[in-house]
C-alpha cells in the first residue's frame, strides 16, 4: 500500500491535469535524481498559514517555514493584496541608470531604518541569498581597491556554513555536498576555519569561553599564514543554520571580532536566516552584539513570497564605494529583477507586518516554549544534544554519548526520523545524522503543542525503526 502523501506513480498532476513526471521534468535541488525509482515525489498544492496540503489533501504542519523562510505562514490577505495592487499599478520596471521606481526607493529607505541603529546607511537589492553574498564579496573588493590595497581579496569562511550556491556563494559554503562534482569549487580565494560546535569539537576539560579562545587564535594564525594584506573579508552565519542549527559558544563572536579588528578585515554577516526576528531580535548580530560592515538579509524578507534579497552596506563601505564609483563614472553591478517592483511591495508589507507585531518580541516570548520542551530530547538514548536559539533548533543523533559516535542504520537516523514526522503530518528537515526545526515565526502555543505531539508519535516509531535494525544499541 502507498503511504499517504506519496502516490503510487510518478505521474502525480494537479487537480487531474497536465500529468508530470515530476522528478524526470525537473532537476530538483538537493535531490537524488534516481530517488524517483523508488518513489514519486510529494506534491503540494496549497497552503493555509502554518500548514500545507498535499495532492491528497493531507495536511502537514510545516515545521521548517519551507525553508526557514516562509515566516507569517501562506494566504497572508495583506501581502496578496500588496502583491496585486502592484501588479496592476507597475509590473516591472529595472533601476538602473539613475532610474528607479516609486516602490523601490520607498522599501529601500525603510530597510536602511530597519538597520539603521546597527550602523546601516544603504542597501543593494538582489533575488536571494546566494547573489547578495556574492554582491557583498564584490564590495568587500570594490572597498579595498577605492582605497589602494587591492591585494586583499581571500575571504575566510567556517567549515559546515552555508552562504548559498552561486559559484561565489558555493565556494564559501564549508559543504562538500556542494562542492563535489564542480571541478575548481571552492575557488581557490577562500579559506575554511573550524566550525565553532563546542559539543563536538570542544576539549576534554576546556571551558566554552577557552574553545572560543583557541577558534580566535586559530583564525588569526589563517590570517597570518596567508598574509593580512591578502585578507578581503570574513563571512559568518550569526548562528549556523543549514550547518545544523550550531549556536557559537560563550565568548567566541567578542574574540573573533577582536581579531578582525586587529587586522583591519571587512565583516560579513550572513543574516539570511536570522535576519527579521528568528531570534528573537530584528536582526541575529543584535542578538551576539556583532557589528559587521556588510549584511547579507534574504528569506523572511517577503516571507518567501517573492525572490527577494539584500546586501545591507555600513558607512564605511558605503563612502568608499561612492567615492571609487565616481571616479570610474559608475558602479558596475546590477541584477535585472534587483528592486523589482511587486518584490519591494511585497518586502514593504512583510516589514510593516513585522514591525507592527513586533514578531522578533512574540519569537522571543515562545522561545522557551520551544527550546526547553523539546532539549528534554537528551534524555532519549540515542540523542546526544539538542542545540539552538530562537526559532531554530537542531537534534543530534549518537549511537553513544560519551564518544558521540554516529549511529550505523542503513538510512541516517534522522532522516529515519523526518520520514515518520510526514507520515504524521509534521515537516521538519534532516541533515543526515542531525533533525532540524525552524518554523514559521507567527506560531502559536497550539502550534507547537501540535508539534510536540506530532513530534513524539514520529519518535516512538523512529525507536522501534532503529532498535530493530541494531538491537544492540543502547536503551537507557
Amino acid at each position: 500500500m502507498t503511504p499517504r502523501g506519496f502516490s503510487s506513480s510518478a505521474t502525480a498532476g494537479r487537480g487531474g491535469q497536465g500529468v508530470v513526471n515530476v522528478l524526470t521534468s525537473n532537476l530538483a535541488p538537493f535531490t537524488n535524481p534516481s530517488e524517483k525509482d523508488n518513489r514519486a515525489a510529494v506534491v503540494l498544492t496549497r497552503g493555509e498559514g502554518v500548514y500545507v496540503y498535499d495532492t491528497d489533501g493531507k495536511k502537514y504542519l510545516d515545521g521548517l517555514a519551507g525553508l526557514w523562510s516562509n515566516a507569517l505562514g501562506n494566504g497572508n490577505e495583506r501581502i496578496i493584496e500588496a502583491a496585486h495592487a502592484q501588479l496592476k499599478r507597475l509590473a516591472y520596471q529595472h533601476t538602473f541608470w539613475n532610474r528607479t521606481t516609486d516602490i523601490a526607493e520607498e522599501y529601500t529607505s525603510r530597510l536602511v531604518d530597519f538597520g539603521r541603529h546597527r550602523g546601516v546607511v544603504q542597501t543593494f537589492m538582489s533575488c536571494g541569498g546566494s547573489d547578495a553574498n556574492d554582491t557583498n564579496v564584490k564590495l568587500a573588493w570594490y572597498y579595498w581597491n577605492a582605497i589602494g590595497q587591492p591585494s586583499r581579496k581571500t575571504v575566510i569562511a567556517r567549515k559546515q556554513a552555508y552562504h548559498g550556491v552561486t559559484i561565489t556563494a558555493s565556494s564559501m559554503s564549508g559543504m562538500e555536498t556542494i562542492h563535489k562534482g564542480y571541478g575548481p569549487l571552492p575557488l581557490p580565494w577562500v579559506r575554511h576555519v573550524s566550525t565553532p560546535h563546542y559539543w563536538k569539537y570542544g576539549l576534554p576539560g576546556e571551558s566554552e569561553e577557552e574553545y572560543s579562545a583557541r577558534l580566535a587564535k586559530e583564525l588569526e594564525a589563517v590570517i597570518v599564514r596567508e598574509g593580512p594584506d591578502t585578507i578581503a573579508a570574513f563571512i559568518a552565519e550569526p548562528v549556523m543554520g543549514a550547518g545544523g542549527v550550531i549556536p557559537p559558544p560563550r565568548g567566541y563572536w567578542g574574540s573573533i571580532q577582536s581579531i578582525l579588528r586587529k587586522y583591519d578585515i571587512l565583516f560579513i554577516a550572513d543574516e539570511v536566516v536570522t535576519a527579521f526576528g528568528r531570534l528573537g531580535e530584528r536582526l541575529g548580530s543584535e542578538f551576539y552584539d556583532i557589528q559587521p560592515d556588510l549584511y547579507t538579509v534574504a528569506k523572511a524578507m517577503s516571507s518567501s513570497y517573492y525572490p527577494l534579497g539584500a546586501a545591507l552596506i555600513t558607512e564605511k563601505v558605503a563612502d568608499a564605494i561612492k567615492n571609487q564609483a565616481n571616479k570610474f563614472g559608475v558602479f558596475g553591478h546590477g541584477y535585472t529583477y534587483g528592486g523589482h517592483p511587486v518584490a519591494c511591495a511585497i518586502g514593504l508589507e512583510c516589514l510593516n507586518i513585522y514591525e507592527e507585531m513586533q514578531i522578533w518580541d512574540h519569537v522571543k516570548r515562545m522561545t522557551p516554549t520551544f527550546q526547553l520542551t523539546l532539549k528534554q530530547l537528551e534524555t532519549h538514548p540515542l540523542v546526544g544534544e539538542v542545540r539552538g536559539e530562537g526559532f531554530m533548533l537542531a537534534i543530534e543523533f549518537v549511537a553513544d554519548k560519551a564518544s558521540k559516535s554516529q549511529i550505523g542504520t542503513k538510512v541516517p537516523p534522522a532522516t529515519i526520523l523526518a520520514n515518520e514526522c510526514m507520515k504524521n503530518g509534521l515537516l521538519v528537515r534532516s541533515t543526515g545524522h542531525v533533525l532540524v526545526i525552524a518554523p514559521s515565526l507567527v506560531y502559536t502555543m497550539e502550534n507547537f503543542q501540535e508539534m510536540f505531539t506530532k513530534l513524539k508519535k514520529s519518535l516512538d516509531s523512529f525507536d522501534e525503526i532503529v532498535y530493530k535494525e541494531l538491537p544492540e544499541l543502547p536503551r537507557d
